[in-house]
C-alpha cells in the first residue's frame, strides 16, 4: 500500500554566502576545438555554476564537456568524431580538460579523441598527465548525474532510455559498472555476431555467454544495490524532498536477471543465464542480439501519492519525478560515499514556476553538490543570487559574468 506524500517543510532561507561543498568540483574547465568553441576555459569554484546566454550560444556544449569527465558517451551519446569542432583544422582532435578540488586535494583529469594503432577514432584519458587504462578510473574520480530536456520524455519513450538513466546513476555508486556493462556488449554483440553468420562453435559460442553471464548479474546485482539505496531514501523523503515541491516515487526494476537474483545466489543466476542464452540460440540468430540479459531490463516508475505510473501523470509530474529521483540519488551518494555529485541541469529551471525553482536551488545546496544549470534569462536564477557563479556564453564565447555581449570573453 502506498503512503500518502508528508507535509511539506519550510524552505530554507537565501544564503547570503556559498555553502560548503561536499563532494569534488570542477574548478577548471578548458575546451579545445569541442563542438563549438575553438578554445574556451572557465574558472569557478564549489558553488552551482549558472550559464545563460541565447539558445544556441553553447551552453549544452558546455555540459556536454563536463558529462566527458565519467565514463560513456556524454550526455548526447554523441560518436567521438562529432564531438569536433566543425571548423577545426583537418588534424585537428577535440580535448577537454579539468581541475577538480576536493577532499584529498586538487587532480588533473583530461579526455579527447585519439586514435588506434589501426587509426580508428578512440576516447583517451589523462588523469595527472598519466594516461589511464579505459574511463572506469573517471567513475572513481567524480560522480556525474544529469538531466536534460531530452529526458522530458523518459517515461513515455522505450527501456532504454530508462535503463541508460538508471545505469548514469549507478555508476554513481560503483566505479566498475560502466566496465562491465561495456563488457557484457562486447560479449554480446560477439555472440551475435556468431550466431549471424553461422561461424561460431559450440566452444566459443559457450564462452561467450558464460561472460556475459558473469558481467551481466554483477551488472544487475549493482542496479539492485543502487535501487534499494534510491527506495530507502525516498522512503524515508516521502515528498519532501525540495520542501515537498517534488513527489515521492515508488521505483522497481523489471527484468529476468535481477529478478532471479531474488530468488536465487548469484552463482545460480549465472548458472541460469547460462542454460537460458544457449537454448535461445535459433531464435537470438533468427531475431538478433538476445532475448535474456540484462540489456532488456526496465525502471519501473510510479507516483507514490497517485499510486499511478509515470507515464499516466502529467507532463509535470514527470519532469518533477525524475528531478526527485537525481536529488534522491545525490543524497545517497552523500550518504553512502561522503561526496555528492556533479549536477548537470540543463533548461530544468526554466520549466518550474517560481516555487519550484527555489525548491529546487535550496535542494542543491542541501546536498552540498556543485550543478550546473543552464537557461536562456539571468532573471530565472536570481532567486540563488550569491550561492552561485554566474557566466555568460555568447556564439562560443565564454563571458566573465552572465549580461550583456560586453563581458569580457576568457
Amino acid at each position: 500500500m502506498r503512503r500518502a506524500g508528508a507535509p511539506p517543510i519550510a524552505l530554507s532561507s537565501v544564503a547570503t554566502e556559498p555553502g560548503p561543498s561536499r563532494g569534488v568540483a570542477v574548478t577548471r574547465l578548458a575546451l579545445t576545438d569541442f563542438r563549438g568553441f575553438a578554445r574556451a576555459v572557465v574558472d569557478c569554484d564549489a558553488r552551482p555554476v549558472v550559464l545563460t546566454g541565447p539558445n544556441g550560444a553553447g551552453k549544452t556544449n558546455i555540459l556536454e564537456a563536463l558529462s566527458l569527465l565519467a565514463p560513456g558517451s556524454g550526455l548526447r551519446a554523441a560518436r567521438l568524431g562529432d564531438l569536433r569542432r566543425r571548423d577545426a583544422p583537418e588534424d585537428a582532435r577535440w580535448a577537454v580538460a579539468a581541475r577538480l578540488e576536493g577532499p584529498a586535494g586538487p587532480v588533473a583529469v583530461g579526455t579527447g579523441e585519439g586514435e588506434t594503432a589501426t587509426g580508428e577514432a578512440r576516447r583517451v584519458v589523462r588523469i595527472d598527465g598519466k594516461p589511464a587504462r579505459g574511463q572506469a578510473g573517471l567513475a572513481e574520480l567524480l560522480g556525474v548525474f544529469w538531466l536534460t530536456p531530452a529526458q522530458d520524455r523518459l517515461f513515455i519513450d522505450g527501456a532504454s532510455a530508462r535503463r541508460r538513466f538508471f545505469d548514469r546513476l549507478v555508476y554513481g555508486f560503483d566505479p566498475g559498472h560502466a566496465r562491465r556493462i561495456a563488457a557484457y556488449e562486447r560479449a554480446l554483440r560477439e555472440r551475435s555476431r556468431l550466431l549471424r553468420d553461422g561461424s561460431g562453435d559450440d566452444a566459443w559460442l559457450g564462452a561467450l555467454e558464460g561472460a556475459m553471464a558473469e558481467h551481466g548479474v554483477a551488472v544487475a546485482a549493482a542496479r539492485r544495490d543502487t535501487l534499494r539505496m534510491l527506495a530507502r531514501m525516498l522512503v524515508e523523503d516521502d515528498g519532501t524532498a525540495g520542501g515537498g515541491a517534488f513527489p515521492a516515487a515508488d521505483l522497481a526494476l523489471d527484468g529476468a536477471v535481477e529478478g532471479w537474483l531474488d530468488e536465487v545466489p548469484a552463482v545460480e543466476a549465472e548458472a541460469r543465464l547460462v542454460r537460458a542464452l544457449r537454448d535461445g540460440r535459433r531464435i537470438d540468430s533468427e531475431a538478433g542480439g538476445a532475448r535474456v540479459g540484462p540489456h532488456r531490463s526496465d525502471l519501473l516508475v510510479d507516483h507514490r501519492a497517485k499510486a499511478m505510473p509515470a507515464a499516466q501523470c502529467s507532463t509535470g509530474e514527470q519532469k518533477a519525478l525524475v528531478i526527485a529521483i537525481v536529488l534522491a540519488a545525490a543524497r545517497c551518494r552523500v550518504e553512502r560515499l561522503g561526496a555528492a555529485p556533479v549536477l548537470l541541469l540543463d533548461e530544468v529551471a526554466a520549466h518550474l514556476d517560481r516555487p519550484h525553482r527555489a525548491a529546487l536551488f535550496d535542494a542543491i545546496e542541501a546536498t552540498g553538490a556543485q550543478a550546473w544549470l543552464t537557461g536562456t534569462d539571468r532573471a530565472t536564477f536570481a532567486a540563488l543570487g550569491v550561492r552561485a557563479r554566474h557566466i555568460g556564453v555568447r556564439a562560443g564565447r565564454v563571458l566573465a559574468e552572465a549580461g550583456g555581449d560586453d563581458g569580457h570573453a576568457w
